[in-house]
C-alpha cells in the first residue's frame, strides 16, 4: 500500500499531528488564567511571543514607534489578572522614564513598548516568563503570575 495517494495521505495526516504541539508551545498563559483572559478580553490580539493587547486609544500611527536605546516615558496601572492593582504611575504629570534595551523592564513591557505609537494606550496582557517568571516579586506579585497593565506611550526621544 504504497501508492502516491496513501504518501499524501499519511504526510498530511503527520503535518497535522507536528501542528498541535507547535500551538502548544506558543501558548504561555497557564490554563487556569487563560480561562480568564478568554472570558474577560476576548477581543485581545495574541503577538507570536504570546504577549496579548487592546489599543484602548489609538495614537499616532503615522509616526515611528520607539526602538531600543530610546528613551520612553509611559503611564501605566499594573494589576494582577483578579483585577489587584499592584502599582501605577502617581499622576498623570509623572510619567516613568526609562531607557528601552538596558534591561530594567520586563520582556513584556519592551516587546509592547517597541510596537506602540506615541499618545497610544494599551491594556497589556503578559505571561509569567515575559513578567517576573517563577521568582515573581514578593509580596505583591507572586510566582508565575500573569500581569495585566493599562499603558499609555506618552512620549520617546533618543
Amino acid at each position: 500500500m504504497n501508492t502516491p495517494a496513501f504518501r499524501r495521505l499519511a504526510f498530511l495526516l503527520l503535518a497535522l499531528l507536528g501542528l498541535a504541539p507547535l500551538h502548544a508551545q506558543r501558548e504561555k498563559l497557564p490554563m487556569e488564567d487563560l480561562e480568564i483572559v478568554e472570558k474577560k478580553w476576548p477581543e485581545a490580539k495574541r503577538t507570536y511571543t504570546g504577549l496579548r493587547y487592546i489599543i484602548l486609544k489609538p495614537g499616532d500611527v503615522a509616526g515611528p514607534s520607539p526602538e531600543k536605546g530610546m528613551e520612553v516615558s509611559v503611564l501605566y496601572k499594573g494589576m494582577l489578572i483578579d483585577g489587584t492593582v499592584f502599582d501605577q504611575s502617581p499622576d498623570e504629570k509623572s510619567p516613568l522614564k526609562m531607557r528601552l534595551g538596558r534591561g530594567g523592564l520586563i520582556e513584556g513591557w519592551e516587546q509592547a513598548i517597541q510596537k506602540m505609537h506615541k499618545g497610544e494606550k494599551w491594556l497589556l496582557i503578559i505571561p509569567p516568563e515575559m513578567a517576573y517568571g517563577a521568582r515573581g516579586r514578593p509580596p505583591t506579585i507572586k510566582r508565575n503570575a500573569t500581569l495585566v497593565f493599562e499603558m499609555e506611550l506618552v512620549d520617546f526621544a533618543k
